[in-house]
């Protein structure tokens, strides 16, 4: 097997069918424990591991995930990129409940900072462009050849949650950003400070509270539900396309990264 591929679920994504040949892994770091086991296997002669951000049954909220075990894992098991599906919620009319959202940028609006360099040596990485271009590119084929509606570009907003936005922030948002969420920006930084490839498969599960409609839990687990073996095909059909080497920024974000 070859080209290690990591897969991270989100919501409405939480077993490995993906994956054959499954053993499931637990790995100890001084980050503490990941989100649960990590499901290591094979697809198409690739070894892939899966991993549910929130836990298998979802009892996980995203303030409390622990990203940097869960990415470590993903390091420690020779994962070199990663392909993270993340509900959203809309922020503009033209994306749809359902559409699929392939981000190249984000704002990160959370509290906290999250890095693997806050003792020790300091490292500055560059996330000019956070998302890995070629896996994008890839993700982005996928849908055209499956005929998924599929939006190439967008920005990801990412607040802290677990609430929702009140309207007035919902209205604020819109003018910074296309897709809402709570997980995808955490994972963004800490896999391109681990030099991995990581891009993101964004469903858009409802229209966030600017539309004069509240959000409810519900109605963003139906949605998902619903969008479930889309993004399984998405997944099928991009991971053999996958190639062995690698000619992105990824793979040398640490070079000029240290003071």
């Amino acid at each position: 097997m070859s080209t290690e591929i990591g897969i991270i679920g989100g919501t409405g994504i939480y077993d490995a069918k993906l994956v054959n040949n499954l053993r499931k892994v637990k790995i100890d770091y001084p980050y503490g424990e990941a989100s649960d086991f990590f499901y290591v296997g094979e697809f198409k002669n690739k070894k892939t591991v899966f991993l549910p951000r929130h836990g298998k049954t979802h009892t996980i909220p995203p303030h409390e995930i622990n990203f940097k075990a869960n990415i470590s894992g993903f390091k420690e098991l020779g994962v070199n990129r990663i392909i993270a599906c993340c509900a959203t919620g809309s922020l503009q009319k033209e994306l749809k409940p359902g559409d699929i959202v392939i981000p190249d940028q984000f704002i990160d609006w959370r509290k906290r900072g999250v890095t693997f360099y806050d003792t020790g040596n300091v490292a500055h990485v560059s996330l000019a462009d956070p998302f890995c271009p070629e896996l994008r590119q890839l993700l982005i084929e996928s849908c055209k050849s499956l005929g998924i509606k599929c939006h190439k570009k967008g920005t990801y907003v990412c607040i802290e949650g677990p609430r929702f936005s009140t309207r007035a922030e919902s209205r604020m948002f819109r003018n910074l950003g296309d897709v809402i969420g709570m997980t995808g920006i955490p994972e963004a930084i800490l896999a391109r400070e681990k030099e991995i490839c990581f891009a993101i498969i964004a469903t858009v599960t409802d229209f966030d509270v600017w539309a004069e409609t509240p959000v409810s839990t519900d109605g963003i687990v139906k949605v998902m539900k619903e969008n479930t073996e889309k993004v399984r095909s998405i997944l099928e059909e991009t991971i053999p396309k996958i190639p062995e080497k690698r000619n992105c920024v990824c793979k040398d974000a640490l070079k000029d990264a240290f003071v």
